[in-house]
């Protein structure tokens, strides 16, 4: 055959002369190692599933890795010609010329044509096909590219022989693996080499490819770069020095600012147990001193009284006698009265504690994100301090907490107007017919609203109202506004004197001399109304399952004066001169179908305080 019978002792995989030859089930022959490092590929490819094994000639597949027996006899003629190659036929040993092999793409040696019909064995052998033709109907492939690591048939291999873009590409007899007809591995190789697995290769002379070698350009370029890459490693250094020093200078920062604050919260910590403390022992004191003198008051007044009970009904001078000291007792003075206000003043150390906690925590993560360069939307960390110190602590706490402020409301029935019909001291509602109250200097004439009989003065002050029906506004009013003020100025919040939340069927309202401020908040039947006189501070709640939530506070906000809208601007000049003088609850039914209701606030206050 053409070609010569050593080509037959080429392994198909490293083209090479088999060393150590094994054989498969299907006949072919391969080196040990070949086969066993292309097994190992397909193993990896298989990433975890079941793995197949196949001859790389026939593609013939075997459930189980075969076991690879040497081939003794075909091992032995590879060995006899590889001594008839040392010796160059004729046993004289010749010493192998070196050749440079220029770098880029070489074609395998060339396939006998024998050689792809039929092996050995006389078995037909694969056929290569066009890669360009479309799946079931590719043709034979008439030559392969090198360079596109593709095989042509005639028509697709026409843009190869005819445009000038693939005048570089080598074109080669078509091979089956394209990727193992390339030279990855030599650059200068021998006579016998170049006479055997590169005989199909270019090769130059090494003086030859030594020339065209531009080495002054090349150690100029490796030269100039090693200059640079020593400036450029003297500057990192600098700067793995600079970053080190300056974190750790900061870290320092950092530690001691956290040491401060700690401080400060200490600090702090210490001044509200302090004034906890202090609180306590001076308003413990003046409780411990009322309750023991009510304690021998009773004391007393029983001792009194069972003497009386004890007289005989004839004797008339004992019985005048004992009835006198019992009277002279009833008589004596009541208790001093205490200093401190109904409620306990410390107990706000609460609010204030949470609120800085609050402020703390939001400004700990508007700062965080603004470390990791996100930002800040809305209010800047200082506008927001303001804001919520601003706010009312009220609004952090529970609905037991306002519970603790419990204000029992009866309603006025002399300052009901007569559309306002009342059901007992709790609930109104307004109706088409008048009622026929009798005449008062309190009774509103121009506005359909009605007052709470309690004053408020001083304290904190709480109560709910249950919206059953129609337009409602809740609010507060001076005592001594004039019931009699024509409509248009004597309806809660369009004056100086009063303020409300009213409902108006779509949205929530806040009034105050005029002015209103719309609340976007969804509808809820329970108004939390929470007075705090001292503070200035009306609030206004929506109470759903004990939650609270905030729907307007009216304070004064000395903060950005010129930033804030009209109703706010509104709040801070008049409001506080509403609470130069007593208010009262106050409530404005506004459509004909307005229906309201006082909450039962007591059994509430009677279960939170049995819960402590």
């Amino acid at each position: 055959m053409r070609g010569g019978w050593k080509n037959k002792l080429v392994c198909s995989i490293c083209l090479e002369l088999f060393r150590v030859p094994v054989t498969l089930p299907c006949g072919h022959n391969f080196c040990r190692r070949c086969i066993s490092d292309h097994w190992d590929k397909q193993r990896q490819a298989a990433a975890g599933t079941e793995a197949s094994y196949t001859c790389p000639e026939c593609r013939r597949c075997f459930e189980r890795c075969p076991e690879l027996e040497k081939n003794v006899t075909l091992h032995s003629v590879v060995e006899l010609a590889r001594d008839s190659e040392d010796t160059g036929g004729g046993g004289e040993l010749r010493t192998p010329a070196l050749t440079a092999i220029p770098a880029g793409p070489h074609p395998a040696p060339p396939s006998e044509p024998e050689a792809e019909e039929e092996d050995a064995a006389g078995e037909e052998r694969a056929v290569v096909l066009c890669d360009v033709c479309p799946p079931g109907s590719r043709v034979a492939a008439e030559r392969s590219c090198l360079v596109c690591l593709a095989s042509f048939c005639g028509a697709h291999l026409e843009p190869h022989r005819r445009a000038p873009a693939f005048r570089a590409h080598r074109l080669v007899a078509p091979l089956r693996r394209l990727e193992e007809g390339l030279c990855p591995r030599h650059l200068c190789v021998c006579s016998r080499c170049r006479a055997h697995e590169h005989r199909a290769h270019d090769v130059v002379p090494l003086e030859q490819e030594r020339e065209h070698k531009q080495v002054p350009k090349f150690l100029s370029d490796v030269e100039n770069e090693l200059e640079e890459l020593a400036v450029t490693i003297t500057q990192a250094k600098k700067m793995v020095e600079l970053i080190k020093g300056a974190a750790t200078k900061e870290r320092e920062r950092v530690e001691k600012l956290f040491a401060e604050a700690s401080e400060v919260l200490a600090a702090f910590q210490k001044e509200v147990t302090g004034f906890i403390e202090d609180g306590e022992r001076s308003m413990l004191g003046e409780a411990e001193a009322d309750l023991r003198w009510k304690e021998q008051r009773r004391a007393k007044l029983a001792q009194c009284k069972q003497s009386l009970e004890n007289v005989p009904s004839t004797d008339t001078i004992y019985f005048l006698q004992e009835f006198q000291a019992l009277k002279a007792a009833m008589e004596e003075n009541i208790s001093p009265p205490l200093s401190f206000q109904r409620e306990l003043n410390f107990t706000k150390c609460t609010q204030a504690v949470g609120a800085m906690k609050d402020v703390l925590s939001t400004a700990c993560k508007n700062q965080w994100n603004h470390l990791q360069g996100k930002g800040v939307d809305g209010l800047n960390c200082q506008e927001m301090e303001e804001g919520l110190c601003s706010a009312s602590p009220s609004a952090w706490m529970s609905r037991d907490y306002f519970l603790k402020f419990a204000f029992i409301i009866d309603l006025d029935s002399d300052t009901a107007d007569k559309f306002i019909q009342l059901f007992g001291t709790k609930g109104a509602k307004r109706v088409l017919c008048p009622i026929p109250y009798p005449e008062s200097p309190t009774r509103f004439v121009n506005c359909e609203q009605v007052l709470g009989l309690n004053l408020m003065n001083r304290g904190n002050y709480y109560w709910e109202v249950e919206l059953i029906d129609g337009w409602v506004s809740i609010g507060v009013i001076a005592e001594d506004f004039d019931p009699r003020e024509a409509y248009s100025h004597g309806r809660l919040g369009r004056n100086d004197s009063s303020c409300c939340l009213q409902w108006n069927g779509q949205n929530y309202v806040a009034w105050f001399g005029g002015f209103e401020c719309p609340i976007q908040q969804p509808f809820f039947h329970t108004i939390g109304v929470f007075l705090e006189y001292s503070e200035k501070a009306l609030t206004f709640y929506g109470v759903k399952d004990s939650k609270m939530t905030c729907l307007q506070q009216l304070k004064v906000s000395p903060s950005a004066k010129g930033k804030l809208d009209p109703f706010q601007n509104k709040v801070n000049r008049q409001f506080a001169s509403l609470f130069s003088c007593k208010l009262k609850p106050a409530f404005f039914l506004e459509s004909v179908d307005a229906h309201l209701q006082i909450g039962p606030l007591k059994k509430d206050c009677v279960s939170v305080l049995k819960r402590r």
